[in-house]
């Protein structure tokens, strides 16, 4: 049984930000979210080669990224969901649904 991506890329996303916001250490964070999108793009890789797997790859960190200045507008919480709403529909769109 495959496990998809989608839901890995979004745990990692809101893993990280829990674990970095309630340990104090953001570097941790940044691990969580390391482990989740390396585990997913091995197999976006294996799904679609090298474009999807940059694709979804740049996606991801993209919305890590712009989750900060986006979450000054409209809140921490709000800020991590919708990215990581975005990243799990791309990566669903892109690699699972192919699965």
């Amino acid at each position: 049984m495959s496990i998809p991506t989608a839901p890995v890329v979004a745990g990692s996303l809101i893993g990280g930000y829990l674990v970095a916001r309630e340990s104090g250490v953001r570097p941790l964070g940044g691990v969580v979210l390391a482990a989740g999108v390396g585990w997913s793009a091995t197999r976006w890789y294996r799904t679609g080669g090298a474009p999807v797997a940059a694709a979804l790859t740049t996606v991801t960190l993209g919305g890590f990224g712009g989750s900060h200045p986006l979450a000054k507008k409209i809140g921490a919480w709000p800020s991590v969901l919708s990215v990581s709403a975005v990243s799990a529909g791309a990566a669903w769109l892109l690699s699972d649904r192919h699965r």
